[in-house]
């Protein structure tokens, strides 16, 4: 749970029953996502090594828009870019979080230096802002590029999500866990935690 000035930003997560056809392009963007993770991390490291800034803006150029023109990264055409954008986001803001815990600008314990994602870790996901999904008014949960999935809905969402993550747990069942606005209130709360125990 987030506060934030309008409210607060809660997690509502459902199971969701991909097709055959579509689990086996989730796992096509689960990969892709964890590659492109690792190139931005790795064009991090040794750009810190060497004592070169780049802007957050080049290292996307580079592990995303670059990429695709090449042999070996072609295949990052096949999935939705904006999971790609959020994957590099989620690269940027682990390195930063390092970075500061070391520097001072954190507070807390020091957080460790980010590690590299393994296609052997059992929980995978990847994210996607609004542009990259919706919700359709069959129930349906459309996602760019997978098309729209089946999901067991087991409450109302109270806002329109601003994003949602698309998860694979280790045994094998797939969740997509939204991200909304609400209003701060008791029952909020309550909800908030009978969720996460």
């Amino acid at each position: 749970m987030v506060f934030t000035v309008a409210g607060m930003q809660m997690r509502y997560r459902y199971r969701i029953d991909p097709t055959s056809a579509q689990k086996a392009v989730l796992a096509r963007v689960f990969g892709c996502c964890r590659v492109v993770f690792n190139d931005a991390l790795r064009v991090r490291e040794e750009a810190h090594r060497a004592g070169v800034k780049l802007s957050d803006s080049e290292i996307q150029r580079r592990v995303i828009t670059a990429a695709k023109t090449t042999e070996a990264r072609a295949w990052l055409y096949e999935v939705p870019s904006v999971a790609l954008v959020q994957s590099v986001n989620d690269s940027r803001r682990a390195w930063r979080n390092f970075f500061d815990s070391h520097t001072g600008k954190r507070k807390g314990r020091k957080v460790g230096r980010p590690r590299f994602k393994s296609r052997k870790d059992h929980r995978q996901s990847f994210r996607l802002t609004r542009n990259g999904f919706s919700v359709r008014p069959n129930g349906r949960l459309y996602l760019a590029k997978v098309g729209e999935v089946a999901v067991r809905w087991s409450r109302e969402l109270p806002s329109e999500p601003s994003s949602v993550t698309i998860i694979r747990e280790p045994d094998g069942h797939c969740y997509a866990s939204f991200v909304v606005d609400v209003p701060p209130s008791p029952r909020a709360c309550h909800e908030f935690c009978v969720s996460q125990r």
